[in-house]
């Protein structure tokens, strides 16, 4: 067995690409330490105040962004809005994010109210990305965040 390079689990040496994060490999097995790392990026989508519109632009640009720097992990910051039934943003980005989910342009995604090591996607995640376990927002019930993970 070998590590992949970029979430640290156990693959195949004969593997071209990992069935985890679906990061590239090497032929060569690289060192355990060095395997084990992975980027992650907090992005606060409501930051300036914008528009839904301009919220999913960003988005948008993010995640290719995060695709071209090999970030795997991007925290979203999207908040819960004021009226107490989740904002205009939140609801719009998730939408979004389901919609690239379904086209194949991101691999998943976790809302921050299922960032809980008793919810199942989040045991998977946590197994791939063991780092992620030093996360400030898990086990927290967040609905103003998500996670998405990045090809």
């Amino acid at each position: 067995m070998q590590f992949c390079h970029i979430c640290g689990n156990d693959i195949f040496p004969a593997l071209l690409r990992c069935p985890y994060c679906g990061s590239d490999q090497d032929s060569i097995e690289g060192d355990i330490s060095a395997t084990k790392v992975f980027k992650q990026k907090t992005v606060n989508l409501e930051q300036g105040l914008p528009t839904v519109e301009q919220a999913l632009q960003r988005l948008q640009r993010e995640i290719s962004t995060a695709r071209l720097e090999q970030i795997r992990i991007l925290t979203l910051i999207h908040g819960y809005g004021s009226s107490g039934k989740g904002g205009a943003i939140r609801i719009a980005c998730r939408k979004n994010l389901e919609y690239l989910c379904h086209r194949g342009e991101i691999k998943e995604f976790i809302p921050g109210e299922e960032f809980s090591r008793r919810q199942g996607s989040t045991k998977q995640l946590l197994s791939r990305f063991p780092q992620l376990s030093e996360h400030s927002h898990l086990n927290r019930a967040n609905k103003g965040i998500t996670l998405v993970v990045v090809f």
